[in-house]
């Protein structure tokens, strides 16, 4: 997609601080952070969506919930927690049409929706 900010970050034909790449996910931190650590984590194949996964996108989204888990234990926040959202649709939150996952840790988060 030519206009998204997330496959331009993918190309890196707009800086970010990159906290793990391979040849199917890359994470980086959020430049407008809403706790302490606060972490995207993309797939490189531009999915608009939540809504837009299909069944050959199983194995992805496993994949990026593993390495949520190994970037929480890098940031030292594996055991005393860490919340994952993932926004699904403009009433949702989502702001940027490429599916991304938050971790955000560094603070008690409580019952509150983040």
């Amino acid at each position: 997609m030519e206009d998204c900010i997330f496959c331009k970050i993918i190309k890196k034909e707009i800086p970010a601080t990159i906290l793990y790449e391979d040849d199917e996910i890359i994470a980086f931190k959020d430049i407008n952070p809403a706790a302490p650590i606060h972490i995207l984590v993309i797939p490189k194949k531009h999915i608009p969506s939540l809504v837009e996964l299909e069944k050959e996108d199983e194995l992805l989204i496993g994949k990026i919930y593993t390495i949520i888990n190994k970037l929480a234990e890098a940031q030292g926040v594996k055991e005393s927690g860490y919340r994952v959202i993932v926004n699904c649709g403009k009433d949702a939150g989502q702001e940027v049409g490429h599916l991304h996952f938050h971790l955000l840790a560094g603070a008690k988060f409580g019952d509150k929706i983040v």
